[in-house]
Parts: C-alpha cells; structure tokens; sequence
C-alpha cells in the first residue's frame, strides 16, 4: 500500500516495503527506511554489541511479509536501511537491510540454518540511483498488472483468486500470488501473462492466512493481526481448541478477517486443556443426604464446579472445587453420600461480604485536597430598640 502525504509534495510511504520514497530538489530519487510499518519486524535487542562471526549477514526485506539472509559479498560496509541489490534466481533485486549484527545468529539458529552448508544468495552492492529508478518504475505497475491478471483469470474460468503481485528489483520478473482450494491448471494462464506484461512469470499458492498476512489489518482486539505482526508458521487450528476453552461455537465470533478461526485461539488452549485434566467429567447429578446436585456451569481456570439442587435454576448456586467433587463422586460409587453442599455455600457468603467495593476510586478528584470550608463570623446584633430610644431623646 503505498500512501501519498499532502503535507509534503512529492512524498510517498510504501508501507509494503516500509520505506519512504521522495525527490529532492535536485529530482534524484531517495528512499529511506522506515521501520515502523514493517510486518514481521523484529526488534533488535543486540544492538550496539559487536561480533565479527555474524558481521557478513544480513536480513534483506522485500514486499509484506517476504525476507531472506543474504551474505554479503560486495565488501561494502552496510547497515541496517540500506537499499542493495541481491542475486535471484533470474537477474537480480533490490530489498532493504532490516536485520544486521549479533541478532543474525539467533535468526540463523532459530531457522535452523547452517553457516557451513546452507548456500546463502549473495549481496552484490548498495543500489544507486538508477537502480531505485528502475525499482519504483516496476512497483509502479503492479497494481494495474494485478486488476489486469484478475481478469483473464475469469476470462480463462479458472477457479483461483489473485491477492497480490510482487515485481523483481529489475523488473524482469513478477510473482502472482494466488489462493485456491483445489489444483489449478494455469499453464494457459502463464502463457496468457507473458504475452501481456512481457515478463517472467512466477505463480506461488498462499493460504487464506498467509492473504490476510500479506494485507494486514487491524483484529477485533484492536491490535494489528497476529499474521502481519510476528506469525511466520501457520498451525492448523480446530474447534476442539474453542471447545476445550468452553466458547461458543459460533462462526461470526470465531472467524477472523481470513474467514478462518482465529490464530489466536491456539494462545490459551493448551492452559485450558491441563486444567481439564483435573476436573471430572460428570453425567449425572451428586447424590448427597439433602437431595440431588446438578452440575449447572464450570469455571475451567479456577477449576471451580457450580452445582444447584434444582436442574433449571441459575440462582443460588453453589461454587465445589474440582478436587472436592472428585472426592464426592468416589464416595458415591461405593454408595456413600456425603452430608451436603451448604458447608461451601456458607464459605462463598463469607467472600462475598469480605469484597470491597471500588466504585469511586476512580474519580479524578480523588487527589485532590479538601477544601476546609471557613467559618463565617456571626456578626453582633444591633440593638435596635435602644437606638430608638436614643434617637428620641
């Protein structure tokens, strides 16, 4: 997405490839790094530090989420917001230095490569002015070359879906991604696309998520999606994950903007499933010596168990640890039934009457010093009736 700034003529954030894109007055073009709108970005805690072992790679970004390790071997000396130009597998392309220094190991080791046998694609040089030229010629039509592919797509029938187009740094080459549920035969869709855009064509199949990733956007929760912001490994993700967490399976709320469930129902699962582990699984009602218990809810984190002695009441109801219902259910099968649950009602009443209400702590005012009022000084009545007499005389 690239935003154009009224404030500034000439100015464009490509916040795509994080970078600001601006002629100066003498009309060369600059193009500056601009971290703050970077998927994946990833903070580096190592800076400052020095380390010749990981000085010869760097990470280099390209368009949304995609980003590689490059070694360098122009003997250049570069930094992190460098724009250099890289090898490819046809030609070459330009991408940005996002990732430099010690942080480059824990990168390498977290990825698993090996310094030793993995064959890293080279750095050749840092791009100049007419290389950037020639970049922002070939970003300039990716959008049309898009709507354009989109379309001969359903000329050609194919069941497939477009979501982005991303050209090489010397635009020879564009990738089309794509999203389909099943296989597409598009070698009539390559030949179509060469013969209209004159370029190399590469198809490469994404998933919904790995769509939502490469677009962006802001979830429910108010942040930015999971996907776009740090998510580099997709797991598959289920409803057991909602049903073990005890959520409603209720698709509107489950969903997130890929039309699949959300990433972030995977976060708490595995909290919610050792807590399951110690709590019973119960299928009929307790017997006690005052009548049945009916499991009316559980609180799963607290491993809490609500139980009421009529089934289709939700008033008065009595929180039963886990572990105490446990004990209860045991004693039943050897036909032993406890006295009764009122012990645990009576220790719930005396929670409640030690909870504190906070209603007001929040005022603004609630700094503030009181005012002591001033006493007002009563004045001295007059005597009205010896100055009349006063005045007679």
């Amino acid at each position: 997405m690239i935003v154009m700034n009224n404030d500034v003529e000439n100015k464009k954030y490509d916040c795509s490839r994080g970078c600001v894109v601006e002629r100066n007055d003498e009309g060369n073009l600059l193009c500056t790094y601009r971290p703050g709108c970077c998927k994946l970005e990833v903070y580096d805690w190592l800076s400052g530090i020095h380390q010749e072992q990981a000085d010869e790679f760097f990470e280099v970004r390209f368009k949304n989420t995609r980003k590689a390790i490059f070694r360098n071997a122009s003997g250049q000396s570069l930094k992190i917001g460098d724009l250099v130009i890289v090898e490819a597998v046809n030609g070459h392309d330009l991408g940005i230095i996002t990732l430099a220094g010690p942080i480059m190991a824990k990168q390498l080791a977290s990825r698993r490569i090996s310094t030793e046998t993995y064959e890293f694609k080279k750095i050749y040089r840092r791009a100049k002015t007419f290389d950037i030229e020639k970049w922002q010629e070939a970003i300039a039509r990716e959008h049309d070359v898009m709507i354009r592919a989109r379309q001969i797509a359903a000329e050609l029938q194919l069941d497939m879906k477009i979501g982005d187009v991303e050209f090489q740094g010397d635009g020879t080459k564009a990738i089309f991604y794509y999203i389909a549920d099943a296989r597409v035969d598009f070698r009539q869709l390559i030949k179509v696309f060469a013969e209209e855009f004159r370029i190399r064509i590469e198809m490469r199949q994404i998933g919904a998520r790995q769509e939502a990733g490469l677009i962006g956007g802001i979830g429910v929760c108010g942040r930015e999606l999971c996907c776009s912001n740090y998510i580099s490994n997709f797991k598959s993700i289920t409803t057991q994950a909602a049903r073990c967490q005890d959520l409603s399976l209720n698709p509107q709320k489950l969903a997130g903007q890929c039309g699949k469930l959300k990433c972030c129902l995977n976060y708490e699962a595995p909290v919610y499933a050792d807590a399951l582990t110690r709590i019973p699984k119960l299928n009929q009602p307790l017997e006690l010596e005052d009548g049945q218990a009916f499991l009316i809810k559980t609180d799963i984190l607290t491993e809490t168990m609500w139980f009421s002695y009529d089934s289709s009441s939700m008033s008065n109801l009595i929180p039963v640890p886990a572990s105490k219902v446990i004990e209860y259910i045991k004693m039943n099968r050897r036909g032993i039934k406890p006295e009764s649950l009122a012990p645990h009602a009576e220790v719930r009443k005396t929670e409640e009457t030690g909870f504190i209400t906070a209603v007001g702590d929040d005022s603004i005012t609630r700094f503030d010093e009181a005012r002591k009022k001033k006493k007002k000084k009563k004045k001295p009545k007059k005597n009205v009736k010896g100055d009349k007499e006063a005045g007679g005389q």
